[in-house]
């Protein structure tokens, strides 16, 4: 499985942009994938900075280049 660091390597140099560890995270738990605990997390089923509409799409094509899902 790649690192939060890989798949955000990966999405700047092929779409130029920049993904936070945070919506790398909860793509992971959209795709039943297990995201590590993050230790200043607040609540477990809420979260502050969700994935935004426009970067699921590049956060699960990093997800497919890696075979995570």
């Amino acid at each position: 499985m790649a690192t939060y660091k890989q798949i955000s390597k990966y999405v700047k140099e092929k779409h130029d942009c920049v993904v936070k560890s945070c919506w790398i995270a909860h793509m992971k738990e959209l795709h039943g994938l297990k995201p590590r605990k993050a230790p200043n997390r607040i609540s477990k089923n809420n979260r502050k900075n969700p994935c935004p509409e426009n970067k699921k799409p590049l956060i699960k094509e990093a997800f497919q280049y890696f075979n995570m899902i």
